[in-house]
């Protein structure tokens, strides 16, 4: 084997890892210990307070957020990061407990609607302001105004990397307060 081609094996072979300095592993450590712990936190005061789990919780205040309170099915999915599957398992349940109920979609006979009852309104309002709580202990009052601004724009381009084609959560469309 001549030089040149040693040369051209190496340069289409495997590529070295791009280890992280020390200061983007300080940066990738804390959000990787806030990702396992913040939706500890959230899914421990929810069960402890309101009897439900934080992606119940995702998905009533999802619906209560959106116009007449109804959503497609899959565009809940979207909006909770959950499979059809594991979301239809979850709004069975939402449903045996009467806070939410499903129709078909009058725009797109293939698809279905969930809709917040008026009981699923009533316990979204009744588990908010637990929720919004310890989100206001936890995250909010930790950080500066600034530091807000900033989160906000990292986690869009945070999200716009793992999937570009899906709207940020403040982009997505809520009911008029």
């Amino acid at each position: 084997m001549d030089n040149d081609t040693k040369l051209h094996r190496t340069e289409v072979g495997p590529q070295q890892p791009r280890w992280l300095t020390s200061g983007e592993q300080d940066a990738w450590l804390s959000l990787a210990a806030v990702m396992v712990k913040l939706p500890a936190a959230l899914d421990a005061q929810l069960q402890r307070d309101a009897g439900i789990t934080f992606f119940e919780y995702l998905v009533l205040a999802g619906l209560s957020e959106a116009p007449d309170r109804t959503r497609r099915m899959s565009d809940l999915a979207v909006l909770t990061n959950a499979s059809l599957s594991r979301l239809s398992h979850v709004v069975k349940r939402l449903e045996r407990r009467g806070w939410v109920r499903r129709e078909p979609c009058p725009e797109d006979g293939r698809s279905t609607n969930a809709i917040l009852t008026e009981a699923g309104w009533a316990k979204t309002v009744a588990t908010a302001p637990g929720h919004v709580e310890v989100v206001r202990r936890l995250v909010i009052d930790a950080l500066a105004a600034p530091q807000l601004r900033h989160l906000t724009g990292i986690g869009h381009r945070i999200l716009r990397r793992l999937d570009p084609d899906i709207p940020c959560p403040t982009e997505i469309p809520r009911r008029a307060k």
